[in-house]
């Protein structure tokens, strides 16, 4: 495997789960309880939100960043 084949892996993958993030988030605000119900993990709907928004900028700009150096071929000197 080479390096440029593990990124291009890393940025799929970062694209599929920044997806699957951007579909959790509620127009209302009510994130990951929406979906079925309150989650366990999480003692209120206000930091289930937090978390989601931390995961989901922190997913993205992994998935930007990649996407610039994949691009710009600087893994293929």
């Amino acid at each position: 495997m080479t390096v440029v084949l593990v990124v291009q892996i890393i940025w799929a993958l970062a694209a599929a789960f920044l997806a699957i993030l951007v579909l959790l988030h509620s127009p209302k605000g009510d994130g990951i309880g929406g979906i079925g119900g309150q989650s366990q993990i999480f003692t209120s709907a206000k930091t289930a939100e937090k978390t989601l928004n931390q995961v989901t900028w922190a997913l993205g700009t992994v998935f930007i960043t990649l996407t610039i150096v994949l691009s710009a071929g600087w893994l293929n000197r």
